[in-house]
């Protein structure tokens, strides 16, 4: 049976100046890959592994909001962080989302199934730093945002 504990996975920061941001964390040696940009919206995004299982994730103000709905309308996301925790399945999502929210944790994005191919959900920690929750990738149940997008 898998582990049905939460892994830690993934830092992903919103970035005030994405390409400033990949090229100081590429002076400290971490790998990013290409800015990946959709024209028509002007969101970026950019990923790198980080080592020991650790994924760092780079996204504009304007790309943020598409995978944090909590977020829409703001536009104070430059410099905000969301810790990412690994979950064996798409139902161990909604049952832990459900848990954190019957503990009083405010939800910022309900469990849905994302464009990425992952079941997510995004909860407030006690001091309201974002905590996303994902299922492994499903590559059959990606939907996009693959209009306009390049590097």
């Amino acid at each position: 049976m898998a582990d049905a504990r939460a892994r830690l996975d993934q830092l992903n920061i919103v970035a005030g100046d994405l390409a400033r941001s990949a090229a100081y964390y590429r002076r400290l040696g971490v790998r990013i890959g290409p800015l990946v940009r959709n024209a028509a919206s002007e969101a970026y995004h950019a990923s790198a592994e980080a080592g020991a299982g650790l994924a760092l994730k780079l996204d504009s103000p304007a790309f943020a909001p598409i995978w944090n709905e909590g977020w829409a309308g703001r536009d104070d996301l430059a410099g905000r962080v969301v810790i990412g925790f690994r979950l064996a399945t798409r139902a161990a999502v909604d049952a832990l989302y459900a848990e954190l929210l019957a503990a009083g944790h405010r939800g910022l994005s309900p469990p849905c199934d994302a464009f990425w191919g992952a079941r997510y959900a995004i909860v407030a920690d006690p001091d309201g730093l974002a905590v996303g929750l994902m299922s492994p990738i499903d590559p059959a149940r990606r939907t996009g945002p693959s209009e306009g997008w390049r590097t």
